[in-house]
C-alpha cells in the first residue's frame, strides 16, 4: 500500500463516514497503516482455510521503511501480488492481517489508536511495535518448503 497519511482533500475521519466501497482511491489508499505485514508470504491450511503468517517477506519489501520497493510496478516483478480493492475486499479479507485497516473496518471494527490516521503519524505503527520493521527475512534467502519453520504470531 501506498503512504498511510492523508494528503490534501481528505475528510477528517473519512472511514467512519464512508463505506469501503463509497471510499475514494486517495481515501483507500490511506487506510494502510504501513505495517508491512500484507507482504508477508502466508501459509493457508488447505483443510480449514486457517491462515499463517510468515516472517518470510516478498522480494520486493523493504524492511525498514515496510513499503514495497517497487509499489506502481510490482506486478512486473510479481505477477501474482494481489492488489486489494473494495471490489474484492469479500474475497481477501480473510488472509489480511489481524490488525489491517481495511480488514478492520470490513468487520465492521474501528481503528487501532496507532493507526497513523489517527495518530497523525507513520511512526506510530513502528512504535507500538504492530508492524514488521527489522523483522523479517527475504524470500529469496528461504526455500519454499522451509517457509512453516518461519511462521510467526502476529504482532498485534
Amino acid at each position: 500500500m501506498s503512504d498511510p497519511i492523508p494528503r490534501t482533500g481528505l475528510k477528517k475521519r473519512f472511514w467512519e463516514k464512508k463505506k469501503l466501497t463509497q471510499m475514494s482511491p486517495e481515501e483507500w489508499e490511506a487506510l494502510c497503516d504501513g505495517c508491512g505485514k500484507c507482504c508477508l508470504n502466508k501459509l493457508e491450511d488447505e483443510d480449514t482455510g486457517h491462515v499463517e503468517l510468515t516472517k518470510v517477506a516478498c522480494r520486493l519489501f523493504d524492511d525498514t521503511t515496510c513499503r514495497c520497493a517497487q509499489y506502481p510496478i510490482r506486478h512486473q516483478f510479481v505477477p501474482e501480488c494481489i492488489v486489494l480493492k473494495p471490489s474484492n475486499i469479500d474475497t481477501h479479507a480473510y488472509w489480511m492481517p489481524k490488525t489491517c485497516a481495511y480488514r478492520l473496518l470490513w468487520e465492521g471494527k474501528p481503528l487501532y489508536d496507532w493507526h497513523p490516521l489517527i495518530s497523525g503519524t507513520p511512526q506510530s505503527v513502528h512504535d507500538a511495535g504492530v508492524s514488521m520493521q527489522h523483522r523479517t527475512v527475504a524470500e529469496f534467502e528461504v526455500n519454499e518448503e522451509d517457509w512453516e519453520d518461519y511462521i510467526i504470531e502476529e504482532p498485534t
